[in-house]
């Protein structure tokens, strides 16, 4: 299951991590965040301790969605080293792709 990011844990859990973070921006309202929430989780599953997989709801966490400049979702952001590295919006993506962007960050 991915984490559930807020702004109290996001420095923590991504800004101070030691592996990439993928960040699912996303809202209960929102249809292709629900067709993606499902992959989001089978990939946090997946893998072990190589990389993290967080989601924030922007609904619940408005300040980290200007922070990062959340126009539409879902918003994935790629994070190393506290800082974004790549980014894919919308849902139309395999968890195959989301893996290997992550792990060619590790």
């Amino acid at each position: 299951m991915a984490l559930n990011l807020t702004e109290t844990n996001f420095d923590t859990e991504v800004i101070n991590s030691s592996v990439p973070v993928l960040v699912d921006f996303w809202a209960e309202w929102c249809g292709p965040c629900k067709m993606i929430g499902p992959i989001i989780d089978q990939l946090s599953g997946e893998l072990g301790d190589q990389a993290k997989v967080g989601k924030v709801n922007v609904d619940n966490a408005r300040d980290l969605a200007v922070k990062y400049n959340v126009r539409s979702i879902p918003l994935l952001l790629f994070f190393k080293n506290g800082e974004v590295k790549d980014q894919i919006v919308g849902a139309s993506v395999t968890k195959d792709q989301l893996k290997a962007k992550l792990l060619a960050l590790a």
